[in-house]
């Protein structure tokens, strides 16, 4: 019950955080080069939005879960149970950032979904 508990903080936490950063960079806006000049001032906006700051902590969460899960299940089983994050991506993409998703990634999504029942069945 506990690893369950832990991948379900994994991919709930980790989504969020994506989530929250990729608000945060539509915000700032796309990077238009590599060079120091242009990368220093839009992660300087960027760090200045609280969505930043909390996609960072809720990915820390999820990175300190992932820890602790490995530490008491065989990695085989703990990462690709932890591939529902990709299914809840997509959905946190589609409702909460407003992205149009194409038919074969809502299929891509199907086929994580029927990978991880499969595993969660051994």
């Amino acid at each position: 019950m506990r690893l369950i508990f832990f991948i379900g903080v994994v991919v709930i936490a980790g989504t969020a955080g994506d989530i929250c950063v990729s608000h945060a960079m539509k915000r700032v806006g796309g990077l238009r080069g590599f060079r120091p000049a242009i990368v220093l001032p839009i992660l300087l906006r960027a760090f200045r939005l609280k969505s930043m700051w909390m996609g960072i902590t809720l990915m820390a969460v999820a990175f300190f879960s992932l820890l602790a899960s490995l530490s008491w299940a065989d990695a085989s089983l703990v990462i690709p149970a932890t591939a529902l994050s990709y299914v809840a991506g997509a959905f946190g993409a589609k409702f909460l950032l407003r992205e149009k998703i194409a038919p074969i990634r809502w299929a891509g999504v199907f086929l994580v979904c029927i990978g991880v029942a499969l595993l969660s069945l051994s």
